[in-house]
């Protein structure tokens, strides 16, 4: 799987035609067809970086929303 640094995941922020990734707990997820995340962005949480944080803490859906996400790497 392709590794991402902070700087590498920053360039899938799903706008101006990117995709769109977040990571989350060091995996590496593609968002960019994803209906909820529209222009790289899910309720203020915005793709292109770590949102561990905001899935576990301010999401009331947590990542189980996740499993059918596919999966392109790991987040170092």
């Amino acid at each position: 799987m392709k590794q991402f640094t902070k700087e590498t995941l920053s360039n899938y922020d799903g706008k101006n035609g990117r995709p769109a990734y977040i990571a989350v707990n060091g995996i590496v997820y593609d968002v960019t067809n994803n209906a909820h995340w529209v222009n790289g962005e899910h309720h203020g949480i915005r793709a292109g970086k770590d949102v561990s944080f905001d899935l576990t803490n301010t999401s009331p859906h947590g990542e189980k929303v996740l499993v059918n996400a596919n999966q392109v790497g790991v987040y170092n």
